[in-house]
């Protein structure tokens, strides 16, 4: 059985390759999908049903051909090549209220962000393996200091860790490339320090190159990514995987946010643990 299609492109080549065995139902299936993309990654089963001229278990029949658990499953695809191709916010904007007919006003997006939200982080503890958490924990703990980088929209999370860090008196740095200076920024990082790269689909290729130059000099690499099937986790010493909201293509950083919250105060506790040891032992001696 063929692996079910991870990114937009390889579901556009599937159903291509698959379109002449499909019945006449799944072809036409198939000819709306492709021929209303926008439309797909965010109108309901049963408008998008009535709209093609197939009914909803046609729809569902349809993604479960091609590997989904359902229909919601593979429009993801769609919501996320929307995001990838239309990076501008007012783009977005007019796609989704063209492909929804709707103008949510302001209180209707803040409850709609709010309870996005408030699903992935109740689910994030869940998601996030313990054993991960404390090897990230470990790593951060050996290091002499520790560099953080996140290129566009993880630029957020990577300075909000820097911030964090410095405020248990982590010695860090931020790869920021000020200048386009990524390259010489990540050949200051010493054997004895650690990296943390945050990087979301589509994974910027600045991430890509400094977590390719990190792997290649064997300085210990913890990546916050999106999947297991990310081109960074295959580089990672750690990989943590974090699910964000999406509402109308728009993504969240709240469930990675409160992850690396998570793990500069855990390191500040680990550390304030190991200064009580050290006073106590000293304490011994002297007596």
């Amino acid at each position: 059985m063929s692996q079910t299609p991870q990114d937009f492109s390889t579901l556009e080549e599937r159903i291509t390759a698959d379109y002449p065995s499909l019945s006449r139902r799944l072809q036409q299936t198939a000819r709306f999908l492709l021929d209303h993309p926008q439309e797909i990654a965010f109108a309901t089963v049963a408008k998008l049903a009535e709209r093609a001229g197939v009914t909803p278990s046609t729809l569902i029949r349809f993604a479960n051909h091609f590997g989904f658990s359902g229909f919601s499953e593979m429009q993801q695809l769609f919501r996320a090549r929307l995001v990838d191709e239309l990076p501008n916010y007012n783009e977005r904007i007019r796609a989704v209220r063209s492909a929804t007919g709707e103008t949510p006003d302001s209180t209707e997006l803040l409850w709609e962000f709010a309870e996005a939200n408030r699903e992935v982080l109740d689910q994030l503890p869940g998601r996030t393996d313990p054993r991960l958490l404390e090897r990230t924990l470990d790593i951060f703990e050996r290091a002499r200091a520790i560099h953080v980088m996140g290129a566009r929209r993880s630029f957020v999370v990577a300075s909000y860790m820097t911030y964090a860090l410095h405020h248990i008196d982590k010695r860090t740095f931020l790869v920021n490339g000020l200048g386009g200076m990524y390259g010489e920024q990540v050949r200051a990082i010493d054997a004895e320090d650690a990296l943390l790269v945050v990087s979301f689909s589509p994974y910027a290729q600045e991430s890509r190159d400094v977590a390719d130059e990190a792997r290649r000099r064997g300085i210990p690499l913890v990546v916050i990514t999106d999947s297991n099937l990310s081109p960074l986790a295959r580089l990672a010493d750690v990989t943590l995987v974090v699910h964000e909201a999406e509402v109308k293509s728009f993504r969240g950083l709240t469930a990675s946010l409160c992850l690396t919250q998570t793990l500069a105060i855990a390191l500040g506790v680990r550390q304030d643990k190991a200064r009580d040891r050290k006073a106590e032992d000293d304490g011994a001696e002297r007596a």
